[in-house]
């Protein structure tokens, strides 16, 4: 069932991650910014973002990218590019 992804655009400010989660976003993302909460919050922000819920995640799809946040922390768990 699709969730109402308002739900997650609502507690963006609540989005965050570990320093674990930090550095596998970074690499697997090839980022050069330490920014890489507010990189992936605009990301969720922009308006041709795909996001859906699966069991306990939010996962959001946009330019070439998969964002997945726990949707009861608003922890970035991971990301990485789409093949």
């Amino acid at each position: 069932m699709m969730q109402n992804k308002q739900i997650l655009l609502d507690n963006v400010d609540k989005i965050h991650t570990t320093k674990m989660g930090f550095y596998r976003i970074k690499k697997n993302l090839k980022l050069d910014t330490d920014d890489v909460v507010g990189y992936c919050k605009n990301k969720v922000l922009d308006k041709k973002c795909s996001i859906y819920k699966q069991g306990k995640n939010w996962y959001c799809e946009t330019d070439g990218i998969k964002i997945t946040i726990n949707s009861y922390t608003y922890t970035i768990i991971t990301a990485h590019k789409l093949k």
